[in-house]
């Protein structure tokens, strides 16, 4: 940015987010703090097992209590909003609702596709910004000569967020900053300081916001009794990849694909989860070797550094967050499906969660494993 904006920024407590904040003041621009109040941290706690203490956890109030200090800190105006019904309609419930139909889903994903980038942008229309900015690690940038915003992954690899991100629109790209993409966390970290930020030193937050200690079976036993309903009976059976039944299950919900431990058999080589079938609510297992597959299928495509996909394209596809990009060919097979094959059998391609596609350092695009 070239002359001074209204700048919106998403502030979430952490040290990068209110570091964003800082950077953007001291350039000179307009700053207003936002922090999305997305769930109750206190709603379930010593329900089901759930934990009584809420410290520590992303989006809790003591997070909302720093970005607000630090707000005060840098002299902005400061606000917080409520978006706890929309949030548990589209981020916690269909979460939920993936488990117990026997695919694993990405919450954060969801959260950032449906809501944050979204609402965020809501409200800083609202109230006269510009644009918004956030503390993820990635970049945005307009490719002129062929008219797109592109998303790019950050110069810090091991903090990159655009797996994420995939879901973003060219409206949000076009009014969204990524301040620091060109950053590593420990630059980060030693601006924080300079900006005399008492959160500089501050740990991240690992955990899923609304599922503390990552025990998701506790919080999906906790939520529906909240609710007042019953987990569904999706007890079945344990079937190797030949068709022999050699086990019973609790529920297809408490398995995820390439789980070895808790399949609550003993045989004499391991065992892992291959598949998942929530209609016939039966987990096949087998050996290692059978966890590999070379295609899969993606829906609710959304594509960025590209209109479409009017013939194959070769690109490198990520299949959960920590995955290494694999070299693949992707190819439209409807207006929202793409069939990925890859170069090389993949480990545990899991239903629920995304595959996202890049070439180079520039994010193609992405959709949902089905």
């Amino acid at each position: 940015m070239n002359r001074p904006e209204t700048v919106a920024v998403a502030m979430s407590g952490g040290v990068d987010s209110s570091t964003v904040a800082a950077m953007l003041r001291a350039e000179g621009h307009n700053v207003i703090g936002l922090t999305m109040q997305l769930w109750n941290q206190r709603r379930l706690a010593g329900r089901e097992g759930m934990p009584e203490s809420v410290h520590g956890r992303c989006c809790s109030l003591d997070d909302v209590y720093d970005a607000r200090r630090v707000a005060q800190q840098i002299g902005i105006p400061y606000y917080v909003v409520n978006q706890e019904e929309r949030f548990e309609r589209d981020v916690v419930r269909p979460f939920v609702a993936e488990y117990i139909s026997g695919r694993t889903p990405i919450p954060c994903s969801l959260c950032n596709n449906h809501l944050k980038f979204d609402q965020l942008l809501i409200v800083a229309q609202q109230i006269g910004a510009e644009r918004i900015a956030t503390g993820h690690y990635a970049r945005v940038a307009y490719d002129g000569a062929h008219g797109r915003w592109l998303l790019r992954c950050p110069a810090d690899l091991s903090k990159d967020q655009t797996y994420f991100l995939f879901g973003l629109t060219q409206e949000q790209l076009s009014r969204t900053l990524f301040p620091l993409g060109d950053m590593t966390k420990p630059q980060v970290r030693e601006l924080a300081a300079k900006h005399g930020l008492a959160i500089a030193e501050k740990p991240d937050s690992q955990e899923i916001c609304f599922v503390p200690g990552g025990d998701y079976k506790r919080f999906i036993d906790a939520y529906l009794a909240e609710q007042g309903e019953s987990l569904p009976d999706t007890a079945g059976e344990l079937v190797t990849t030949s068709g022999e039944v050699i086990g019973e299950h609790a529920g297809v919900h408490n398995f995820t694909v390439g789980q070895r431990k808790g399949l609550g058999v003993a045989t004499g080589s391991p065992l892992y989860v291959i598949q998942i079938s929530g209609a016939s609510k039966q987990v096949i297992v087998g050996g290692d070797e059978h966890l590999y597959s070379s295609t899969l299928r993606a829906k609710r495509v959304n594509l960025i550094s590209v209109d479409d996909l009017r013939e194959p394209m070769r690109v490198r596809v990520k299949i959960r967050h920590r995955h290494e990009p694999a070299p693949a060919l992707i190819e439209r097979l409807s207006a929202d499906e793409v069939l990925v094959t890859f170069d090389q059998p993949q480990r545990a391609i899991t239903p629920g969660q995304a595959a996202v596609f890049y070439d180079g350092e520039v994010v193609v695009g992405g959709g949902w494993i089905t």
